[in-house]
């Protein structure tokens, strides 16, 4: 079987324009993501857990934009609708997973972030190198185990219907949508997916910042104080670009009824493009250290 990707439902003259504003920011991410892992590969200064993590992020942001856009702008400039049921499956697979991978690593530099304000002696005894890979390891595996079991019930699915998926990629609520069986079980689980990985992640994330804001508060210094901020800020605005959009989506599919359909499918297409180019953007200019390195190899070339 195959199925047909509407882009933006209700939008679809407007839809030619607007995949030029949605290219840009693409092409941003890319640039932006891969000069930020080529600096840290290429720097040994660089090896710290800050760094790390935030090569895992910028791998991340390139696998979830790349998993979409190519096939979002086919839709929008070529007209390409169809995509196969193996290809929409994979799809589906890529952008869950590396959602999820995505949460994890911002809950982990928040971790970072902590270890490094409230315990700064201990800091590189606590994340050593072989830590932030089995830390990046494990958010990965539990990327891969919590999103395979929605291929599995999807392909036990039986699609009698109509093909047509409001949407611009293949997301895991629109396919279920379009099943003719009971899909009770894909809507429990994917509730389940969701709230384990998200729940998780942001008690974690919001307990690091607020052990962090007391901690930065008893700094006699008011420099030392705003340093800290600045630095925390930074990563907050980060994390809500990523999970303000992603919660409006999954929220939306299950209870949105009263929200327009455009309105959805845009905000959906930005979750997955906006993060991606900001995240190089806020780290490369607000970290000296990466930002020095970026000038330098611009000043050799």
């Amino acid at each position: 079987p195959y199925f047909l990707l509407v882009g933006i439902p209700g939008l679809e003259e407007e839809q030619f324009w607007i995949a030029f504003p949605f290219c840009i920011m693409y092409a941003i991410a890319v640039l932006g993501n891969i000069t930020l892992l080529l600096i840290i590969k290429a720097e040994p200064s660089l090896h710290e857990p800050m760094y790390l993590f935030l090569a895992m992020l910028a791998f991340t942001d390139l696998v979830l934009s790349t998993s979409t856009l190519p096939k979002m702008l086919g839709i929008f400039w070529l007209g390409s609708w169809e995509i196969g049921f193996l290809s929409c499956l994979a799809q589906l697979f890529f952008i869950h997973t590396f959602s999820s991978v995505e949460s994890g690593v911002l809950m982990a530099m928040a971790l970072d972030r902590y270890i490094a304000i409230c315990h700064p002696l201990q800091h590189s005894s606590i994340l050593s190198v072989q830590v932030v890979v089995a830390l990046g390891s494990l958010v990965l595996v539990r990327g891969v185990l919590l999103v395979s079991p929605f291929c599995f019930l999807l392909c036990r699915m039986p699609f009698c219907q109509h093909h047509i998926i409001s949407h611009s990629y293949c997301e895991h609520m629109a396919v279920v949508k379009l099943a003719c069986g009971d899909t009770k079980v894909n809507v429990i689980y994917g509730l389940f997916v969701a709230f384990i990985v998200t729940g998780f992640d942001i008690i974690l994330i919001s307990l690091s910042y607020t052990m962090i804001l007391r901690v930065v508060m008893r700094l006699s210094s008011t420099e030392a104080r705003l340093k800290a901020f600045s630095t925390c800020a930074s990563h907050v605005c980060v994390i809500l670009a990523f999970y303000v959009p992603g919660l409006f989506t999954f929220l939306t599919h299950r209870f949105g009824q009263s929200i327009p359909p455009h309105i959805h499918i845009m905000v959906a297409n930005l979750y997955l493009l906006v993060p991606p180019m900001l995240n190089p953007i806020v780290y490369g200019v607000r970290t000296k250290k990466l930002w020095d390195r970026v000038v330098l190899l611009f000043q050799q070339k």
